[in-house]
């Protein structure tokens, strides 16, 4: 044997994160079971949905996930259909799109293709937590998410990552952090994304 070999740890962007594969039921049938359907559903699924797209690590989409399917698993003798027409209703539509919008900010945000992560906020009280993701260029993408099932109007976040102009992406609004701060209105079971420009 050689005394040559060396471990590398490879580190968290290697990592696979996933809401849900071919072992485990869809966010969606497991929100049903628990009697949460329709809207309620589709914006846990959406928090979930930003949680991935913006984590360290390779997101993995399991088939029909991107637009709202909702069946269980199947055993692995039964064959798997994705059901195409869900596309043609409006919360599965914006899910898709929702899907497609964080997946080109996940590409063309430098921020979002390193390792580097940090969470800086974390609220036991409310359910709310952040983490800023960045580069060594000067990108920076925080996400603050709210997993209660109660609005938060004009919710302060101590220590924000840097005093400046954000764009807020998930709703399409430009903020201002200042003194370390950043005063936002967060929704229930909603994720926002802030973008440092």
């Amino acid at each position: 044997m050689s005394n040559d070999i060396e471990f590398k740890p490879q580190g968290v962007t290697s990592v696979v994160n996933y809401l849900c594969n071919h072992d485990h039921d869809r966010l969606l049938a497991e929100l049903g079971d628990r009697g949460i359907f329709e809207a309620a559903a589709f914006e846990r699924v959406k928090l979930g949905v930003a949680i991935l797209m913006t984590a360290s690590g390779v997101p993995m989409i399991w088939m029909g996930e991107e637009f709202g399917e909702y069946t269980h698993k199947t055993s692995s003798t039964q064959q798997c259909r994705v059901e195409w027409p869900l596309v043609k209703n409006d919360l599965n539509h914006n899910l898709l799109e929702y899907y497609k919008g964080l997946i080109a900010l996940r590409t063309q945000n430098p921020a979002l293709r390193t390792s580097n992560i940090e969470f800086f906020h974390e609220n036991l009280e409310n359910h709310v937590f952040g983490y800023v993701r960045w580069n060594n260029e000067g990108s920076r993408v925080v996400v603050i998410a709210n997993f209660s099932d109660q609005y938060l109007g004009n919710y302060c976040i101590p220590n924000f990552p840097a005093n400046g102009n954000w764009h807020e992406w998930t709703k399409d609004y430009n903020t201002q952090s200042a003194n370390g701060q950043l005063k936002v209105d967060l929704g229930a079971w909603e994720a926002q994304i802030f973008i440092w420009h």
